[in-house]
């Protein structure tokens, strides 16, 4: 499971930005996790909780938002958002296009005490 590797990888972002603010404790964490990522959600929640235990980040809330997928269609030179990797655009109806969001996995924003 990639996502326990994922969460460990936030939770070493977050402390150790913690850290470096002087904060005490971490209270909440908001990420951003892309529709098209191939990442669990459930999973990074899961794991996050486990994975924080003993850090700063113990107890925080975890906060995840979920940005659709974005590509640039270089049939129409738009940019659309897409469901899936296999879509065409939702505008021409080609498979000609970059993806551009959506497929990546953020941290966002920290509340440290």
């Amino acid at each position: 499971m990639h996502e326990l590797a994922l969460s460990q990888g936030i939770v070493d972002v977050v402390c150790r930005q913690a850290e470096t603010g002087g904060a005490c404790r971490v209270l909440r964490v908001r990420i951003a996790i892309g529709a098209l990522s191939s990442v669990a959600p459930n999973a990074i929640e899961f794991c996050f909780d486990a994975v924080s235990r003993g850090t700063l980040a113990e107890g925080a809330r975890l906060e995840i938002d979920r940005p659709p997928g974005r590509a640039h269609c270089l049939s129409c030179e738009t940019v659309v958002t897409i469901a899936g990797r296999e879509c065409p655009c939702p505008l021409c109806g080609e498979h000609r296009w970059v993806l551009v969001g959506g497929d990546d996995l953020r941290v966002l924003e920290l509340e440290v005490a």
